[in-house]
């Protein structure tokens, strides 16, 4: 019911670039909901078992639990309050819904504001054990947002997140399915020429498969929003992704 979690931030990270950047994603997202209304809300998300509200309750818990993260406490003080939390506010009216996901992104941006070049770098721990530095959260943010904003099914697809999230979630998502030994050798291959290779190591007997198309279509389908839909493959079928 949410978003894959990013891999490493990578030598790219610019912590105060992301920042800006997550800014104007959380924006987007905010005046997209203006325009709804509460029966909106309450209408089925593109994830399933999940209304609207479910995801708006979900993206505003979650800035607030990045939150405790910078602070150095538990990013939820476990899986079943984090669920519980989510189904307590997903009911709410668009007012209340509205309010929490501005206030809570602006709990996190002030959070992300206070820290210096050095606190950036340090490691912080995220759910279920994972760790990453600090200089990760702004773009772990954003691919909430983004990819957030496209299960609220209220027009913003895929094709509409901004071509440089898109190349980097793909990498990030390359990276995350790195060496999993559930799945396959993947070799994939962007048609701006980009090879990125996915997936556990080809062995003697197995030889990757690759998986062509935009990064658009990369980026749908290794998050679990698409099936595949306009990607080639040169097996018969495409390699089965973990559930994320």
């Amino acid at each position: 019911m949410t978003v894959p979690a990013a891999g490493p931030a990578g030598p790219t990270a610019d912590p105060v670039a992301d920042t800006a950047a997550l800014r104007e994603s959380t924006d987007r997202l905010v005046a997209a909901v203006r325009k709804l209304d509460d029966a909106a809300l309450a209408a089925p998300s593109k994830l399933p078992g999940w209304t609207r509200g479910h995801v708006l309750a979900h993206l505003a818990r979650n800035a607030d639990a990045l939150v405790n993260v910078l602070a150095g406490r538990p990013m939820y003080p476990s899986a079943e309050a984090r669920e519980a939390d989510i189904e307590r506010d997903a009911p709410r009216p668009l007012a209340a819904q509205l309010e929490d996901l501005g206030g809570s992104a602006a709990r996190l941006d002030e959070a992300m504001a206070k820290l210096t070049g050095e606190q950036w770098g340090a490691t912080v721990e995220l759910r279920n054990g994972v760790t990453d530095l600090a200089s990760s959260i702004p773009f772990r943010r954003r691919i909430e947002v983004e990819l957030h904003h496209v299960d609220l099914g209220i027009g913003y697809g895929l094709a509409d997140m901004p071509a440089s999230f898109t190349d980097r979630e793909l990498e990030n998502m390359a990276r995350r399915f790195a060496g999993h030994p559930d799945v396959e050798p993947v070799e994939l291959r962007v048609e701006d020429g980009r090879v990125l290779r996915t997936g556990r190591a080809a062995g003697q007997e197995e030889r990757a498969v690759t998986v062509a198309g935009s990064p658009t279509a990369l980026v749908g389908w290794l998050t679990g929003r698409t099936d595949g839909t306009g990607l080639t493959a040169s097996a018969a079928s495409l390699p089965a992704l973990p559930p994320l």
